[in-house]
């Protein structure tokens, strides 16, 4: 008999590739999971307010079981901050080990040993260039309705970590400049199975997926 569906609403290959290694990674994972690129508006809010709104319309939209997935960083001298805006401060900023910050000096004829140690003052990391506390947390929200109207339940998982600057691969978000709390490495120095032993997204994953096993045993029973 074919597994039912559950659509992880992303049109992200790295996220996808992560939720994929981690959630059906178990033999009895009652789902046959697919993703689908949607555009969902994204309300005002706490993560919270925000997963409930995008994982309702997307059931809506899907007409289906989906799962969807905000994460928030916040920055401790800043109560928080970005927080769930971290993907708008990411695009308008950048981070200190993205292209943007070498295109802004290009001009300037610099070479990487010459503008490395000025790049550190720009993008997120500036944020806290005032500061002494560079703490953080990584915060990762999976929201998942059974289908439209159907309750949406959060599961969420933390991670805490240091704002450094840029270290590792550029490729995957604020990944370089996040280095997880007694680790001494960055998300982006470390590889995909170490990281997937750790980090925020795996710790809100392992919840989601207990749950969808449980919604497995119930339909075997």
């Amino acid at each position: 008999m074919s597994k039912p569906m559950l659509t992880f609403v992303t049109g992200n290959a790295n996220k996808l590739k992560e939720v994929r290694a981690i959630l059906a990674s178990a033999p009895s994972f009652p789902f046959e999971l697919v993703n689908r690129d949607l555009d969902t508006i994204e309300v005002q809010g706490t993560t919270q307010d925000v997963a409930r709104a995008k994982c309702s319309e997307a059931a809506k939209i899907i007409q289906g079981p989906v799962i969807t997935e905000d994460t928030a960083l916040g920055f401790s001298a800043l109560k928080d901050l970005p927080g769930a805006y971290i993907k708008d401060f990411l695009k308008a900023l950048g981070h200190d080990g993205a292209s943007s910050s070498a295109l802004l000096l290009e001009p300037l004829a610099l070479t990487t040993a010459d503008w490395y140690p000025l790049s550190t003052h720009l993008g997120l990391n500036s944020m806290l260039a005032g500061f002494e506390d560079k703490s953080g947390t990584a915060l990762c929200t999976f929201a998942y309705s059974s289908g439209p109207g159907a309750e949406v339940l959060l599961f969420e998982g933390r991670t805490a970590g240091n704002i450094v600057p840029a270290r590792g691969p550029s490729n995957f978000g604020w990944d370089p400049i996040f280095e997880v709390q007694g680790t001494g490495k960055t998300y982006a120095e470390m590889s995909a199975e170490e990281k997937n032993k750790l980090s925020h997204r795996y710790k809100a994953l392992a919840l989601l997926q207990e749950h969808l096993l449980a919604i497995g045993r119930r339909s075997e029973a």
